[in-house]
């Protein structure tokens, strides 16, 4: 209890300091921020160095520890620390201190190891721990365990998670420093585990006390190497709409400043915020939409919108309050990715689905390209055996449902996507919601693993033998890829080719919404 109370003093503290900070990022004649990427999140050591002349200094008494010359070399953790990766099941993520500390009570009365950890002003919450070469059938038994107990739900899942406990440092070259370490090249390009990237590379301690790689760098020169990772320039290479894709990321960026300031960092550099592949990832036509947009953001009612986005909607995209648990937001409304109006009539439909000359198949494919004349999964179809969906939904539920009866779709939202769905199975009817419904019906993918439906937009039937009219398994059509809201980014290529701007882009996809240059 002691630790978690020290937990929840450093996070205020942390939240009051950004949120000082942050009403300064509102102003109209803000400059342009820096911003720091946690490109990599965790580790025990961490490769730094340029292709130029560098050096190494002390981030806290500004000495130098070190000058290279076209070469790498290595910082790790130093000192009488002891770094442990385990297994842990995450439970929750809440922000009720009241919640937490019942959790936290209940969980130590049993003897059940926990673990807290600081998250976007929240906590996760961690219960068990198993060594990485525990297998799944072990971990899974535990899991179904703490569901039974009340300690986990059905969301749970596990991760790896590496803490570094006792007096920690950082070694480097035989220098060795208990504070954060700063490299700096002659040409602005530094390596960080055998990637360049522009501005300063840092070696850190995050919240866990292991290491972290951190990017810091002004905030345009971040989006040079984000917007050809979002929205590839091959073969996305519409101007217009890798600038819509520059503004979003971009508004993205800016309101999230000091999200993961527990670990040091303001973004992570995966899909968790937005993909960030650093300067060798930048391209000429990205690169020139970043610039052409210099500081433009989106803004409802004066403030930065959530400026979400996904690569396909299948013909409409969604009401953030239909796949999230969160209240209506009124600049994320569906809307078609069409010209042909708002109505309920253009939502796709089972027999647009079903009719479809082409749709890809999920079994056959991998993880290929990216509405319509642009993406490979506007439409897309999948179908499982008896036993392949017996087995999919017996590991979503943690439970042997057995036979598999009838998979019924009880609500719809306007845009056709799926807000409930129940499953009739021998061993009970199970039910889900929302965007969850894709991690409950996973379908197999063509390595033979199972992977996450790509949209809530889709139909579903039943497989029947045409003789003996049993149920032999089930078929799903389906359209778009990712949770559909905000902007379509394979639309927004649509779009541009018939030749909308940027503006007309974003404001069709974000309703109501204005862009000002905010530096």
């Amino acid at each position: 209890m002691k630790k978690l109370g020290k937990v929840l003093l450093a996070l205020t503290i942390v939240s009051a300091l950004l949120f000082q900070g942050g009403g300064s990022l509102l102003a109209a004649d803000m400059e342009e921020p820096m911003i720091r990427i946690g490109v990599i999140p965790s580790a025990e050591q961490i490769e730094i160095g340029s292709n130029g002349s560098f050096e190494v200094k002390d981030k806290a008494t500004g000495e130098v520890l070190y000058t290279g010359q076209n070469e790498v070399i290595t910082a790790e953790i130093g000192g009488t620390a002891e770094v442990k990766t385990n297994y842990r099941l995450q439970t929750a993520w809440s922000t009720s201190d009241a919640y937490i500390r019942d959790w936290l009570s209940r969980a130590e009365l049993a003897g059940y190891p926990t673990y807290v950890e600081a998250y976007n002003g929240g906590y996760r919450l961690y219960i068990g721990e198993f060594p990485a070469d525990a297998s799944w059938a072990e971990r899974n038994t535990f899991r179904n365990v703490m569901i039974a107990e009340g300690f986990a739900a059905t969301d749970s899942f596990w991760k790896v998670i590496t803490v570094v406990e006792g007096e920690s440092s950082i070694r480097v070259n035989d220098v060795v420093t208990t504070n954060a370490i700063v490299v700096t090249s002659s040409d602005n390009l530094v390596k960080i585990n055998g990637k360049q990237y522009r501005g300063a590379g840092e070696v850190a301690f995050n919240s866990n006390g292991s290491l972290a790689g951190i990017n810091e760098l002004p905030l345009e020169q971040y989006l040079y190497g984000v917007v050809p990772h979002e929205l590839p320039p091959v073969p996305y290479g519409e101007l217009e709409a890798q600038k819509s894709q520059a503004i979003a990321a971009r508004t993205y960026a800016i309101s999230n400043l000091g999200k993961r300031g527990s670990d040091g960092y303001d973004l992570l550099q995966t899909t968790s915020d937005q993909v960030y592949g650093g300067y060798d990832s930048e391209h000429p036509i990205s690169t020139d939409a970043v610039e052409g947009t210099r500081g433009i953001v989106a803004t409802y009612d004066g403030k930065l919108i959530t400026a979400v986005y996904s690569s396909t909607t299948g013909g409409f995209t969604a009401n953030n309050e239909d796949v999230w648990e969160s209240a209506a937001v009124p600049y994320l409304r569906g809307v078609p990715d069409s010209q042909r109006g708002k109505a309920f009539e253009h939502v796709p439909t089972l027999e647009v689905f079903k009719n479809n000359g082409n749709p890809t198949s999920l079994r056959a494919a991998g993880n290929g390209a990216f509405e319509s004349d642009w993406s490979k999964y506007h439409r897309w179809t999948f179908e499982w055996t008896a036993e392949e969906i017996s087995d999919v939904l017996s590991s979503y539920f943690s439970t042997e449902v057995g036979e598999v009866y009838e998979i019924n779709v009880l609500e719809r939202s306007n845009s056709g996507r799926v807000l409930e769905i129940e499953f009739v199975t021998e061993n009970g009817t199970f039910y889900e919601y929302k965007d969850r419904v894709r991690w409950a019906l996973k379908y197999i993918n063509a390595s033979g693993g199972q992977s996450v439906l790509l949209s809530t937009l889709f139909y579903v039937e039943p497989v029947k033998d045409k003789q003996t009219k049993e149920v032999t398994g089930f078929k799903v059509y389906g359209g778009g890829w990712g949770h559909g809201v905000g902007l379509s980014q394979t639309g927004a290529v649509g779009m541009a080719e018939k030749g909308h701007t940027f503006e007309e882009i974003l404001k069709h996809y974000y309703q109501g919404i204005e862009l000002e240059k905010r530096y």
